[in-house]
């Protein structure tokens, strides 16, 4: 704990941080024009990584395109732009485009000649991609129904929408350690998973006086990737007028020290909580604050207040009269073509659209007069509610072809798994949530899934390389918190519906003759060996 050593050594261990101190990453906007003209080929590898601080990656292979990251905070809509992105992908990027699990729009086959003309278009919209990478605070998450579900605490998304202001291609906080992750939400099921965030917001109320009040606790620390956490509770109210100072108090105590810039690897938040605890980490957010914070218990957090949910199929809304209907977007790929399709039957028949952190998508305010209709017409458009409702929760990173980091496919096996599951068994799958990844960074998060799948490689008994999963049990948010084991380790990537069938109908005849209890407590009661041997058949 504490700093260690000058930032000049820093810089000289860490390779980003060199990059950084160089030339400021929100600087490079102004030489796009020269990066243009010099031709891809030619630009510095240094420049194409702090194009990330404009929401850009390298598509796989590296030949001259680029993954755009639209940020959308708390996944919040407007017709006009998300007809926007729908054009901007016809144009610019073959028609294609992907919900993220942090509620942006992702876009492939961007061309850097495009971007000038790109940005535009966005600005005019209100659209941004600063800060949709890079070492920043990324897009700020939040309850996808925010002033429409009938059990939230109170809408939070107007806060969420100031603090993003505030953050969006802030000098102070573009050149962070590494990357922030940060969610607010007073969601009654917590669909926002506040546990695997850096700063997680959850909405409580207490009295006081006599008087209710309405604000936040906040949990730290929390994050996936090669060492997962689930974020540690500091036990204190936050009323909502302090959210952003305290916001910027641990975005302060967590860059300000060194420590965590030595190593790119452990520049995360969740390393530093470990340092420090969560009672030593709340003192330093109360040095930097000059004040003390209030306390406030966590003991009635620990669960959330109703079950789980996805937030799909149709919904009464807080407004009378309205509802919100919750489409499963089956591994989060939409086209074009799609995107203006629902941007015209929103901008008719109702108000915004709405982005899921499962990668699905939320019409709103739709009268109910016109719910069939609405239902018919998205059918049309290739979105409906008559499908398994496995699908709706499964969760597939970009994985390959586009992600230079993944070692296998992702959104095609999930699809294959998930309809093979459904195929072998029924609705007894209704209820389970499939995340799955094409390498350890865990973008899609297979640490908590109630079955987590991770990308890797394995040997065919002729020698050959081959994809493979292994395959993780026992993690989940919510009522019991907890990172998930692998139990499958380098499973064939064709055998692993078949494993998971296995097991699936273990759990299932369990249910039948013993007792109602969730996947991730029949999974907890089990020894590892046992699990293994039963998605192996033994």
């Amino acid at each position: 704990m504490g700093e260690i050593g000058t930032y000049d050594q820093i810089i000289k261990k860490n390779p980003r941080e060199r990059l950084k101190k160089e030339k400021m990453p929100l600087e490079i906007i102004h030489e796009l024009p020269e990066l243009i003209q010099k031709g891809y080929e030619e630009i510095a590898e240094e420049d194409i990584v702090r194009l990330q601080w404009y929401g850009l990656y390298h598509d796989k292979p590296k030949m001259g395109t680029f993954m755009m990251r639209i940020k959308i905070p708390n996944g919040i809509l407007t017709p006009q732009k998300l007809r926007i992105i729908g054009e901007i992908s016809q144009k610019f990027g073959k028609g294609y485009g992907e919900i993220t699990t942090r509620q942006d729009i992702q876009l492939h086959w961007i061309r850097l000649e495009a971007l000038p003309e790109i940005f535009k278009i966005l600005q005019e919209v209100g659209l941004s991609t600063v800060g949709a990478c890079g070492d920043v605070v990324r897009n700020i998450t939040g309850c996808p129904v925010a002033g429409l579900d009938r059990q939230e605490l109170f809408d939070a998304s107007p806060l969420v929408r100031e603090i993003a202001q505030f953050l969006d291609g802030n000098p102070e906080y573009s050149d962070l350690p590494r990357k922030h992750k940060i969610t607010l939400s007073a969601c009654a099921y917590r669909c926002n998973a506040p546990e695997i965030h850096c700063q997680a917001f959850v909405g409580v109320k207490r009295r006081v006086a006599g008087q209710e009040q309405l604000g936040f606790t906040i949990w730290v620390g929390g994050g996936l990737s090669t060492v997962p956490r689930i974020a540690k509770p500091l036990g204190v109210f936050i009323p909502m007028t302090d959210t952003l100072p305290v916001i910027r108090a641990v975005l302060d105590v967590w860059k300000d020290d060194l420590t965590y810039r030595r190593s790119f690897i452990k520049a995360r938040l969740k390393f530093m909580v470990d340092d420090y605890g969560p009672e030593a980490f709340r003192n330093l957010i109360e040095n930097k604050l000059g004040r003390k914070l209030e306390d406030f218990p966590e003991l009635p957090l620990l669960e959330p207040s109703v079950g789980r949910t996805s937030h799909l199929g149709i919904c009464e809304q807080k407004q009378g009269g309205f509802y919100y209907v919750g489409f499963p977007v089956f591994t989060g790929r939409l086209t074009g073509e799609q995107m203006i399709q629902i941007a015209e039957l929103v901008a008719q028949e109702g108000k915004d659209i709405r982005l899921t952190r499962e990668q699905n998508f939320i019409l709103t305010y739709i009268p109910e007069s016109r719910l069939n209709w609405v239902l018919e017409r998205m059918e049309a458009i290739g979105f409906t509610l008559k499908i398994g409702k496995l699908r709706g929760p499964g969760i597939a990173c970009t994985g390959q072809p586009h992600c230079n980091f993944a070692v296998t496919e992702t959104k095609g096996r999930l699809a294959e798994i998930i309809s093979h599951l459904e195929n072998a068994l029924g609705e007894g799958v209704d209820d389970l949530r499939i995340y799955l990844d094409g390498c350890p960074h865990a973008c899609g998060a297979h640490w908590v899934g109630d079955i987590g799948l991770q990308g890797t490689t394995a040997r065919s008994p002729e020698g050959e390389k081959m994809e493979a999963y292994d395959i993780f049990l026992g993690g989940g948010l919510g009522s019991k918190p907890l990172i998930g084991k692998a139990i499958g380790r380098r499973v064939p990537a064709d055998q692993v519906k078949y494993y998971l069938e296995r097991l699936i109908r273990a759990y299932q005849a369990y249910l039948r003759e013993k007792e109602a209890i969730s996947f991730q407590e029949f999974c907890l009661r089990y020894p590892d060996e046992q699990l293994k041997n039963l998605m192996e058949g033994k």
